[in-house]
C-alpha cells in the first residue's frame, strides 16, 4: 500500500511538471554566425545607409569573438531599398569561445546594446534559426491580418498598436516590425482624354518614365577588349524635383515628341513601400523573441493574449519556426500515446496475455519523472529534443521492468507464490539491470555536457535520457514487483495445464494432477 500511495505521488508530480514545463521547439543553437539587420527610416539615402554600416562595422570588429564581417547594402530581411542593409558577422571557432559570455547570442545582445545609441537606424542583430528553411532568426514571427477589409490604415495602426502593447510586456523581447515602412511617393495622374487626342499611348508613357527614373538596357559594345554594356538613364539633376517629371517627353503616334505636362500632374501622397498578403489575407510581418528567462511558447502565448485585445477584423497566423512549434505541440500527447500503445501491443504479444504489459506499462512514469526533472534543472524546454528523450525513456523504463517480470512470470509457472517469485525476480536481475542502465547512462553523459557545435540540441536531449535511467532504473527495481504483485492479484492469470504422460504399452495409464 505505500509503494502504491508513493507511486501515485510520483503521478500526480508528473502531471504538474508537465504542465509547467515551458514549451519551445527548438533550443537555439550557436552556429558561428551572427546577422545583423538594419533599417533606416523611409525615404534615407543609400549614403546614410552606408555610414551607419561603417558604424555598426567599426564596433564589430573590435569584438574578440569575431573573425569577420560582410555588409550588403540595399537588402534586407525588411525588403529591398537603399535605406536597407544587411550584416553577416562570423565568429570565431568553438574552441576559442567556451565562456557563456562569447556565444553567438551574447554577441548579437552586445551587439544591439552598443547600437542603440545609433539614432538614424533600426538595428536588430539576429542568431540564425536551428533550421534554416524555418525563418530567418530564432525567436517567433506571426502574421497579423487584416481579416475585416478594414484597409491599409487600419492594418498599419492595429500593428502600432501591436507593438505599442508588446514594448511593455516583460515576456517579450525585440518585437520589431519585418517590413519596409509607408513612405513619401509621387502620385502622377494622366489625363486619359488628353494623351487619346495627342495620340501618346500608355505603353510609350510607361516606357518614358521607366527609363528616364530608372534605367533600360540598350546593347553591348566592345570597349579595349571588353564587352561593356549601355543603360540609358535620365541624368541627375534632371531628375530631383517633382516637376523634372513634366519636363520629360513621350513619343506619340507620328513619332513626335509630346511633354507630359500636357497631359499630366504629379503629386506628393503617403504610400506603402511593401505589400505583403498571407493565405489571401492583407497581413503585417512581426517578428520578436523571448525576454530572458522565457521561452519561445510563453512568448507565443502572450502574443496571442495581445492580440486578442486588438479590434475585431483582425487576426493572426503564425508562420515559419513557430507555426512548427504550433503544429508540434498539439500532437506530442498524441505521440506519446502511440509510443506507450506499441510497447504495450508488443508485449502482449510476447507474453500472449492483455494483464501481464499492464505490470510493464506502470513502469513509464517512473521514467518520466526523471526526465522532467533534469529537464528543469537545467533551464531547458519542452521541445522536439525532449520529446525524443521522453520517448526513449519509455522504451528503456519498459526494458528493465521485462528483465524483472520475465523472471517473476516463469517462476510462478513453477509452482512459487507471486510474491516470492517477484522478489527473486528482481533479485536475480538486479545485476544486469544496474549494468545494462550503466553503460548506457555513461554512453549519454557526453551528449548531456557537450560544447561547440550543436551542443544546445546534444544537451536538450542527453540531459532527459540521462535524467529518466537513472530514476527509471533506481525505482523500477522497488516498484516492478509490487506492479507484478497487484496486476496478477487482480488479473488472475489462467492455471497451468497438469503435464501429461503416456504410459507404456501394455500398463494402465496413470493420471497427474497439478
Amino acid at each position: 500500500t505505500r509503494y502504491l500511495i508513493i507511486y501515485v505521488a510520483i503521478i500526480g508530480a508528473v502531471a504538474l511538471i508537465y504542465n509547467r514545463l515551458p514549451t519551445s521547439f527548438l533550443p537555439g543553437e550557436d552556429q558561428g554566425t551572427v546577422i545583423v539587420n538594419i533599417q533606416l527610416p523611409a525615404g534615407a539615402t543609400a549614403e546614410r545607409t552606408v555610414d551607419v554600416m561603417k558604424q555598426v562595422e567599426d564596433f564589430v570588429l573590435k569584438q574578440p569573438e569575431v573573425s569577420s564581417m560582410v555588409g550588403v547594402v540595399g537588402f534586407s530581411f525588411s525588403g529591398q531599398g537603399q535605406n536597407a542593409a544587411l550584416a553577416f558577422i562570423t565568429l570565431k571557432n568553438w574552441n576559442e569561445r567556451t565562456k557563456p559570455e562569447q556565444h553567438a547570442d551574447a554577441v548579437a545582445g552586445r551587439i544591439m546594446g552598443a547600437t542603440m545609441s545609433v539614432r538614424d537606424a533600426f538595428i536588430f542583430a539576429l542568431s540564425p534559426p536551428p533550421i534554416p528553411e524555418l525563418g530567418v532568426s530564432s525567436g517567433f514571427s506571426v502574421r497579423l491580418q487584416d481579416r475585416g477589409s478594414l484597409g491599409h490604415d487600419a492594418l498599419v495602426n492595429a500593428r502600432n498598436t501591436f507593438l505599442g502593447m508588446a514594448a511593455q510586456s516583460p515576456i517579450l523581447a525585440q518585437v520589431r516590425p519585418d517590413g519596409l515602412e509607408d513612405a513619401p511617393q509621387i502620385r502622377v495622374d494622366i489625363d486619359r482624354d488628353k494623351a487619346n487626342a495627342l495620340g501618346v499611348g500608355f505603353d510609350s508613357i510607361n516606357t518614358t518614365l521607366s527609363t528616364a527614373m530608372g534605367s533600360a538596357y540598350v546593347n553591348d559594345f566592345p570597349n579595349r577588349g571588353r564587352l561593356q554594356r549601355v543603360v540609358v538613364q535620365a541624368d541627375a539633376p534632371s531628375r530631383m524635383q517633382p516637376d523634372d517629371l513634366l519636363k520629360i517627353t513621350a513619343s506619340n503616334d507620328l513619332g513626335q515628341p509630346v511633354p507630359l505636362s500636357a497631359f499630366a500632374t504629379v503629386s506628393w501622397v503617403n504610400g506603402a513601400q511593401q505589400t505583403v498578403r498571407y493565405n489571401g489575407y492583407p497581413a503585417m510581418k512581426i517578428s520578436g523573441a523571448p525576454a530572458p528567462g522565457y521561452s519561445t511558447g510563453e512568448a507565443m502565448a502572450e502574443v496571442e493574449r495581445i492580440i486578442s485585445q486588438l479590434p475585431e477584423g483582425f487576426g493572426y497566423e503564425w508562420t515559419g519556426q513557430s507555426y512548427e512549434e504550433k503544429q508540434a505541440g498539439s500532437q506530442s500527447l498524441i505521440l506519446y500515446s502511440f509510443a506507450i500503445l506499441a510497447v504495450f501491443l508488443c508485449l502482449a504479444a510476447l507474453y500472449e496475455s492483455w494483464t501481464i504489459p499492464l505490470a510493464v506499462i506502470l513502469v513509464v512514469p517512473l521514467g518520466v519523472i526523471g526526465v522532467l526533472l533534469a529537464t528543469l534543472m537545467r533551464g531547458y524546454a519542452n521541445d522536439v529534443y525532449f520529446q525524443v528523450g521522453l520517448i526513449t525513456v519509455i522504451g528503456l523504463s519498459a526494458k528493465n521492468a521485462i528483465l524483472i517480470i520475465e523472471f517473476a512470470k516463469d517462476l510462478q509457472a513453477e509452482g512459487k507464490g507471486i510474491i516470492e517469485a517477484a522478489l527473486e525476480a528482481a533479485h536475480l536481475r538486479f545485476r544486469p539491470i544496474i549494468m545494462t542502465s550503466l553503460a548506457f547512462g555513461l554512453g549519454v553523459v557526453p551528449l548531456a555536457i557537450a560544447t561547440g557545435a550543436s551542443s544546445a540540441s546534444q544537451r536538450a536531449i542527453g540531459t532527459g535520457v540521462l535524467g529518466g535511467m537513472f530514476t527509471g532504473t533506481v525505482l523500477a527495481v522497488l516498484f516492478v514487483p509490487v506492479f507484478f504483485v497487484v496486476v496478477r492479484t487482480l488479473f488472475k492469470g489462467k492455471p497451468t495445464p497438469p503435464p501429461t504422460t503416456t504410459a507404456p504399452a501394455g500398463t494402465a495409464g496413470v493420471d497427474h494432477h497439478a
